[in-house]
């Protein structure tokens, strides 16, 4: 059946059961306000926000009371604001929206990606105090103030933008209008969060068995899969949990626990913040999925997994001029020949084994050279149609590919959505038809 659909079914209907994934009783980041938990006191007031490359833009500051700083992004999204400030790629970084009004619709108690807010702050033309949406729990505002995090209004994140798509990424920081000086101060010895290990704080410590023992409609056991949490989202956990048995795993877990200990039958490396060859959890997680590979297993990675499969296939990786953010992104299937509109979150890539580094930052910044650390080759499967950047690749000769978009979505269209029922149906091949 899982054939069949994979083969049948690219645009799959709004009642399709991919559409309603089961949910997962996981935490949630508005579990405080949906419990009435106290907030602190808000920021307020005329506020600066200033970027390392000489850029000052005056605002209103809300959400937690205090100064933001971090790297300068924007996402392109007009809606699905509370799953991107909830998407743990987004740590270590200032997030800009682009769309000028942010909060319409307000929060909503079981929307969010994981179980806190992640930048480091948050830009916005617009904060909507009085949402309107009958299931609405709170606003923006609370939901920063809950998990301190600074936001800033008011801004021009228009000019934002265009700055930010000439120079490329910058570091920022922004406060109080009258703590400019103590503002510019603190700019100057602000240091790149890709030096910290974003994985190691974003990630889980413990394994968590999210389904143990789960069966298909006619009793069969599902395939186990162990997931390297390099900053899982949790649509990703729900969509491969109604086809797996799902071991959830902090990213450093050996190959051979994963193996010998959880009897995984396959493997698969989520997204995750920060630079992927930091030499801290990414490369755990990355040596580990080197190993499943030679070892033969089913592997499937997204994003930061992607990347990480990248460098241990010998490819380089590197940073881009401003990443993808965003929910309308083009990608090519160079082997089916269509085209799918995808959901991204992602500031490196993957150099292209010809083309090299596409939309590079000015930097240059990218990993060393590498060796090939499980010796199969590998093929550009899929690419991005604005900037011809990688967008995904197949392991010859394994059963292994990865994608640098987000097929789980949220936000997002669903066009990608059929690669868990790929990756389901490569997983039943290697078993034989199945367990």
């Amino acid at each position: 059946m899982l054939g069949s659909e994979l083969q049948n079914g690219r645009s799959l209907p709004a009642t399709h059961r991919l559409y309603n994934p089961s949910s997962l009783d996981i935490g949630d980041a508005a579990d405080g306000l949906a419990q009435g938990a106290p907030l602190p006191e808000g920021a307020s007031g005329p506020g600066v926000l200033l970027t390392a490359d000489g850029g000052r833009y005056e605002g209103e500051l809300f959400g937690a009371n205090q100064a933001g700083s971090g790297e300068l992004v924007f996402t392109t999204g007009m809606m699905g604001y509370q799953e991107s400030l909830t998407d743990p790629s987004f740590a270590g970084q200032v997030l800009t929206f682009t769309y000028p009004l942010i909060g319409n619709y307000g929060i909503h108690h079981g929307t969010s990606e994981s179980k806190r807010v992640w930048p480091r702050g948050v830009v916005v033309r617009h904060a909507m105090h009085q949402p309107d949406h009958r299931n609405s729990i709170g606003t923006v505002d609370e939901l920063l103030r809950l998990h301190g995090v600074p936001g800033i209004q008011k801004i021009d994140t228009r000019a934002i933008t265009r700055r930010v798509r000439e120079l490329g990424t910058v570091l920022c920081v922004f406060g109080p209008l009258g703590q400019e000086d103590k503002l510019k101060a603190k700019l100057e010895s602000l240091s790149s969060p890709e030096l910290e290990d974003l994985v190691d704080e974003v990630s889980i410590d413990e394994p968590v068995e999210l389904n143990p023992g789960a069966a298909d409609d006619l009793g069969v056991r599902k395939p186990r899969l162990g997931v390297l949490d390099c900053g899982v989202k949790y649509n990703i956990l729900r969509h491969l949990c109604m086809y797996f048995d799902v071991v959830w795993c902090p990213p450093h877990t050996p190959f051979d626990v994963l193996k010998n200990t959880y009897n995984i039958d396959a493997l698969f490396c989520s997204n995750g913040p920060g630079d992927p060859a930091h030499p801290g959890m990414a490369t755990s997680a990355r040596n580990t999925l080197a190993e499943a590979v030679k070892d033969g297993l089913p592997v499937m990675g997204i994003c930061l997994g992607h990347q990480l499969m990248g460098l241990a296939s010998g490819l380089q990786t590197y940073k881009m001029r401003y990443g993808h953010r965003g929910a309308n992104q083009p990608v090519v299937d160079l082997k089916e020949g269509t085209v799918a509109i995808t959901s991204q979150n992602h500031g490196f890539a993957v150099a292209h084994p010809q083309d090299g580094m596409l939309a590079a930052h000015p930097t240059g910044a990218s990993s060393p050279p590498s060796p090939n650390q499980h010796g199969a080759d590998v093929e550009v499967r899929y690419v991005n149609a604005n900037d011809g950047t990688v967008e995904g690749l197949d392991v010859i000769g394994k059963p292994c590919f990865t994608v640098q978009f987000h097929p789980e979505a949220c936000p997002g269209p669903h066009d990608a959505t059929h690669l868990f029922l790929r990756f389901r149906a490569i997983v039943d091949a290697h078993l034989g038809g199945g367990k």
